[in-house]
């Protein structure tokens, strides 16, 4: 493994606490995480300022409406550059086809790098009671399967799902198909509201692409040191320099 495939989820609400925590981790991880909380807070703009530092950027606002309404949203983050991009797969096939093609259509209109497209399966803070409450009585691994193959043959790149359903998917998806996954948790840490979990080196070992980690990294005391922990769980040989916190360019 030469690639950090740590994404960093930058759960902040604010964007000066969003840029110190990038700044603090982003020579010990391969990208950052910016979700709904932030995106809604800050704006594409908040993005911009808070990516300052150049790592990859996984912005995972799981885009979920009609097709020409989703579209037209991919179109509007493609600008921000970022590498990845989540849509719920259950928007279905109509949906996720549209999403594939405005980003390729305005990748290659503003001269950008095409983002990914990653399609949400189930929730990794939802098991099959929840599923049952919410009309969709079958078990969570069946439902993400159907859901994967969906988004596969949809035209995304991958999926996000939980460690426990990273042999599963191996096994039926293409093996260029990323799978991202959240759900993880180094040795000690806790658990939170996920309850499908498991640690860094098991899920890549199992075949995951890319590891979403959050809070056990921007909750430690120390989160750089946090991040460079795991990079080492990884086998990951990280460059002093590069690995030492970092102030963002404002």
């Amino acid at each position: 493994m030469t690639t950090n495939p740590v994404f960093c989820a930058i759960d902040a609400p604010t964007l000066d606490e969003a840029k110190r925590l990038i700044g603090l981790v982003a020579g010990a991880v391969g990208g950052i995480k910016l979700g709904l909380e932030f995106f809604m807070a800050a704006g594409p703009e908040g993005v911009r300022e808070a990516r300052s530092t150049g790592v990859p950027l996984f912005l995972d606002i799981k885009v979920h409406d009609i097709p020409n309404t989703v579209a037209g949203a991919i179109r509007s983050v493609v600008p921000l550059s970022p590498t990845y991009i989540t849509i719920h797969a259950s928007g279905g096939r109509a949906m996720m086809q549209a999403a594939a093609e405005a980003a390729r259509s305005e990748a290659d209109k503003l001269g950008v790098p095409r983002p990914k497209l990653l399609g949400v399966t189930v929730l990794t803070s939802l098991d099959v009671g929840d599923l049952e409450a919410v009309g969709q009585g079958m078990e969570v691994s069946a439902q993400v399967e159907r859901l994967a193959r969906l988004a596969e043959s949809s035209g995304l790149d991958g999926v996000i799902c939980a460690p426990t359903e990273i042999v599963r998917l191996r096994r039926i998806l293409k093996p260029s198909s990323v799978l991202m996954v959240p759900g993880i948790r180094p040795a000690g840490s806790d658990v939170g509201d996920q309850k499908r979990v498991m640690a860094p080196k098991e899920a890549m070992e199992l075949g995951a692409t890319h590891l979403v980690i959050g809070r056990p990294i921007t909750g430690a005391a120390d989160p750089a040191a946090a991040a460079r922990a795991i990079a080492g769980e990884l086998g990951l040989a990280l460059d002093a320099e590069a690995a030492a916190p970092q102030t963002p360019v404002p």
